[in-house]
């Protein structure tokens, strides 16, 4: 099973909640490189607002260009591209060109995007039909990405003669890995998606059971309706979150995944059990020494295969 580590990019201007810089994230990369990570993931945002505070988030795209530009191994992705903020065709052409920077190792995921209206209304996107406009919006990355080329006359978008000339090493572009929780969205995923995801926030694995039980039919049987094998489908999970040990401080969890290296190891392969090629992890506290206390685990879960 492969690993992954989440990460955020997200902050305001109070020392307390200061945003990670851009050092910081990148000696988190390279942690995670060093440490095994499969893959180092992180969120697509512009906005987070509630009645306390206003957070602000560093661009994604960019972020990404950088990570492609500084680490050789790991690979590096969105953990949910939200559609809206970028054109489908201008989103093709982004992606594949982390594909070539980074070498083959980018993988775009992408979704259908936020539920609340906030960001969208803040930066001038449209709120309304949002699984309506990612549908149009999927297939034309999905072509443009997977054959280089698309004409599309839709409601919400019109593409003519949209072409991509350049390509990275992967000649059917980067991994698209559709993020999608509802009986819709599975089935854009069983027919677009090289990989699939959803998320888990502060489950035992029971709860996880329970709540994933009825999703993972409903993709079995997407990929049955569109005479798909879905054991083609990669299917990938996002897990908040992983406790170090003699961690001071309020993570706000009460399930977490702790213990020893064994224990947290064991955790992690127990919801791989599920029918998960990847997880990906939120680990706290979200400091270098904790990434790299995380090799031992990376290790064992590695070895399990």
């Amino acid at each position: 099973m492969r690993l992954g580590l989440i990460n955020q990019l997200h902050g305001g201007s109070e020392m307390e909640s200061r945003a990670p810089t851009w050092e910081s994230v990148s000696a988190r990369a390279a942690a995670a490189e060093g440490a095994g990570f499969d893959v180092f993931v992180f969120e697509d945002s512009l906005i987070y607002r509630s009645t306390e505070a206003t957070y602000g988030v560093w661009e994604s795209m960019t972020i990404a260009a950088a990570l492609a530009a500084t680490t050789s191994k790991i690979k590096i992705g969105q953990s949910v591209v939200n559609s809206p903020y970028r054109s489908p065709a201008l989103s093709a052409s982004m992606a594949t060109t982390l594909d070539e920077i980074s070498g083959g190792r980018y993988v775009f995921g992408i979704g259908a995007g936020n539920t609340e209206d906030y960001d969208y209304e803040g930066f001038g996107f449209p709120t309304d039909r949002r699984f309506s406009r990612f549908a149009e919006a999927i297939e034309i990355i999905h072509a443009l990405l997977k054959r280089g080329h698309v004409d599309f006359s839709g409601e919400f978008y019109e593409v003519k003669e949209g072409e991509l000339v350049l390509r990275g090493p992967n000649s059917s572009g980067p991994p698209i890995n559709i993020a999608a929780g509802g009986p819709k969205m599975l089935r854009l995923a069983a027919r677009y998606a090289d990989e699939w995801n959803w998320w888990s926030w502060d489950e035992t694995i029971a709860q996880l059971v329970e709540r994933f039980s009825p999703i993972l039919e409903n993709l079995d049987q997407a990929c049955e309706e569109e005479e798909r094998v879905a054991t083609t489908l990669v299917r990938t999970l996002d897990v908040y979150g992983v406790v170090i040990d003699d961690v001071e401080g309020d993570h706000g969890l009460q399930s977490p995944i702790s213990g020893s290296p064994d224990e947290i190891a064991g955790q992690l392969l127990e919801r791989g059990e599920m029918g998960f090629d990847e997880i990906r992890v939120d680990v706290w506290p979200q400091t270098v020494e904790a990434i790299e206390a995380m090799a031992p685990i990376v290790e064992s879960v590695h070895a399990a295969d």
